[in-house]
């Protein structure tokens, strides 16, 4: 008996070539959109950082050949970071405290209001996310001008202190007090922190949650056990989305304080900016940011496919 082979159709083959060009097609945009607006931007801050200056305008040089890069602005941030001369040191760690409180925060208030809606909320889901989503139509500059309104001296919220003029309440708000610029953070992100863990909350299989409830756990512990660790990774996600943001804000501190005692990074980058010859220090204090974003971007991708590659 003779083995007779069998050749695949020619319209079988041709539909697997077109269906393994299929995923870098669908690549090339996003991948079109990082080299134009992140590697390319990217690339000229590190241009800028490692360039010149002119010595008569005082006017950042790039130098776009890496082999001409000089690292003498970069070692000079570096070097008045820590000790005697640290006077970039305080904002950075200040920074880091704004936004572990803020992102503390918004996770406290935005988590419920997520799972309420999310889980809890049945026919009135719809205009609840409606309500959520409507502050992203308000630009942040004038939410950040009501809170000045309502900070004033002669605002609302020293009225509401005094009681309507009862008692003499003069709390100055907006003269660099720390826990309004972390308010303020907190109130501008916290929308950016409930649309993902809505996102995250609204997925999670409805029979997982169920069959908790039919091996004798009770609300809480289902909550516990089962939709706190499965949501986990939207967690950490949400937190990210909100957090890397407020580490470069500055408007935030410049509208609510103005003052040196409340300076985030952020106020460092933009002040050097303007500043005649400091555009360099300016972009060294990026890539610190930049770092700083990316290290934890790292680690939740590979957390992340590391659950996948277990599941």
């Amino acid at each position: 008996m003779t083995r007779t082979e069998v050749a695949a159709p020619p319209e079988s083959q041709s539909t697997r070539a077109r269906a393994s060009l299929l995923g870098p097609a669908l690549a090339v945009p996003g991948i079109v959109w990082l080299l134009l607006f992140f590697l390319a931007p990217l690339y000229v801050v590190l241009a800028i950082v490692f360039g010149r200056t002119d010595p008569i305008f005082r006017t950042a040089v790039p130098v776009w050949n890496p082999l001409q890069w000089n690292p003498s602005q970069f070692n000079y941030v570096l070097s008045r970071i820590v000790g005697a001369q640290g006077i970039f040191g305080p904002a950075l760690v200040r920074t880091a405290v704004y936004v572990l409180l803020a992102g503390l925060l918004c996770l406290l208030i935005a988590f419920p209001v997520a799972y309420y809606v999310a889980r809890l909320s049945g026919r009135r889901r719809g205009l609840l996310l409606a309500l959520l989503i409507a502050p992203f139509w308000i630009s942040y500059m004038m939410r950040m001008l009501a809170w000045v309104n309502l900070l004033q001296d002669d605002g609302l919220v020293n009225r509401l202190l005094s009681l309507g003029g009862l008692f003499d309440v003069r709390v100055h708000w907006l003269t660099g007090q720390p826990v309004v610029v972390v308010l303020g953070l907190a109130y501008g992100y916290v929308a950016y922190m409930i649309l993902p863990l809505y996102a995250g909350l609204d997925r999670l299989p409805q029979s997982t949650l169920e069959a908790a409830r039919d091996l004798g756990a009770n609300r809480f512990a289902s909550f516990w056990r089962v939709t706190l660790p499965m949501c986990l990774p939207t967690i950490v996600a949400a937190v990210l989305l909100t957090c890397l943001p407020m580490l470069g804000d500055y408007f935030t501190s410049d509208m609510l304080s103005a003052s040196p005692k409340t300076a985030m990074v952020g106020n460092l980058i933009n002040d050097s900016v303007q500043s005649p010859g400091q555009t360099g220090q300016a972009g060294a204090l990026v890539m610190l940011v930049l770092l700083v974003a990316v290290l934890p971007m790292f680690y939740y991708v590979r957390v992340t496919a590391r659950g996948d590659v277990s599941s």
